[in-house]
């Protein structure tokens, strides 16, 4: 591989030049320099500029927008260049010693990728990571089309939509879709999730979405139509807000984070609840408890990263197991709980995942084929 300084590659992206690899390896540097350093005395400065940088990268192939953190940037370009002159990166905790051999995998397993299937209400299949740009479909007075960055896009003509036409926008194991709604609320999907709604969406009074898994969503204001979204025994109610909702069924309670605005959230069991931002809402055995937490970690997964940090292992490794499409099994079960730090790009394969979590000294994992078996 050339080799590159964090300051060309920093030049190369404000100018558009920028390689789908050189991407991969700026993020790379980026990724360990966040968490290696404290490069700023405001940590609030420091996660917007990541935010904004993964924005950039995210599994899109589009030119990259002009950035605002550059200033920022160039003052970090020089602790980049120090931290990979050589052209390449180890991810490592605080704790990883420096002569630490690397670790090897007899095989590695691929990132996840951009790709979905839509479900029409006349039960037409549509494999989006196969459909080429433009129009896919015209229904219920509807044009759906398919933008050149892979976005999902609905576009309300003048006939009026049927009642009983839904469509369903659905992820498989290591796939994730972005999809810009008729209202012009838009929805980020994680992997192994599915959304289900009206065409038109707006009928009635309200605009409802039925949500399998976790998505994250910017709703567009529309005080006059409410947007609900309904979940497993959980029913979230907003005007315009921004919102992370993670409802898998293998998880032990569906969380709801919220980032902007307000929402309400109501249970089967006849429970509600006003959230505030910055606040968490868990529904666990059918009852709903609040806490404060950094709103912006639930949605690290939609901005390309694994975020280990306060996490246990068991939990990592269901996300792994979405993203990755692998099956996980623990050899030894004490190990679950064993609690984690760091941060690592969900651009890499499964391996530098791994070594991360290696690198704790508590677990090690044996990879064969699709299977990743932790041991201690």
């Amino acid at each position: 591989m050339t080799k590159h300084t964090g300051a060309s590659l920093l030049q190369k992206l404000k100018d558009g030049t920028i390689t789908t690899d050189e991407r991969r390896l700026l993020e790379s540097w980026y990724l360990h320099y966040a968490d290696q350093v404290e490069p700023f005395e405001d940590a609030e400065v420091f996660r917007h500029d990541l935010h904004d940088l993964r924005e950039t990268f995210f599994l899109k192939n589009r030119e990259p927008r002009k950035l605002k953190l550059w200033p920022r940037l160039a003052k970090a370009a020089a602790m980049l260049a120090l931290a990979a002159t050589a052209g390449f990166v180890t991810y490592r905790l605080v704790n990883k010693t420096e002569d630490m051999p690397p670790i090897s995998y007899a095989n590695d397993v691929l990132p996840g990728k951009q790709g979905a299937t839509l479900t029409l209400s006349d039960g037409k299949r549509i494999s989006l990571s196969d459909a080429i740009d433009g129009q896919l479909a015209q229904q219920a007075g509807v044009s759906i089309r398919k933008s050149k960055d892979g976005q999902l896009i609905y576009e309300i003509g003048k006939t009026a939509a049927g009642v009983d036409q839904y469509n369903t926008l659905a992820t498989s194991k290591g796939e994730t879709y972005q999809v810009k709604l008729p209202d012009g609320s838009m929805v980020w999907l994680n992997a192994a999730s599915s959304l289900t709604y009206h065409p038109q969406l707006l009928l009635g009074e309200n605009r409802k979405v039925k949500l399998s898994g976790e998505a994250y969503f910017e709703v567009a204001k529309d005080k006059k139509h409410p947007f609900i979204v309904e979940t497993q025994g959980q029913r979230i109610t907003v005007l315009g807000t921004r919102f992370n909702v993670n409802s898998y069924h293998d998880e032990h309670a569906t969380t709801t984070t919220l980032l902007e605005g307000s929402v309400k959230i109501g249970t089967s069991s006849g429970q509600a609840l006003k959230l505030r931002v910055g606040q968490q809402a868990q529904l666990k055995n059918n009852a709903l408890i609040t806490s404060e937490v950094n709103a912006e970690d639930a949605i690290a997964w939609k901005d390309g990263v694994f975020l280990l940090a306060g996490q246990d292992l068991e939990t990592v490794m269901r996300q792994a197991a979405r993203w990755y499409n692998v099956e996980v099994a623990f050899e030894d079960e004490s190990i679950k709980r064993q609690v984690l730090r760091g941060s690592v790009s969900r651009f890499e394969n499964i391996s530098q995942l791994l070594e991360v979590l290696e690198s704790t000294g508590s677990v090690h994992f044996k990879v064969k084929g699709r299977r990743i078996t932790a041991i201690r």
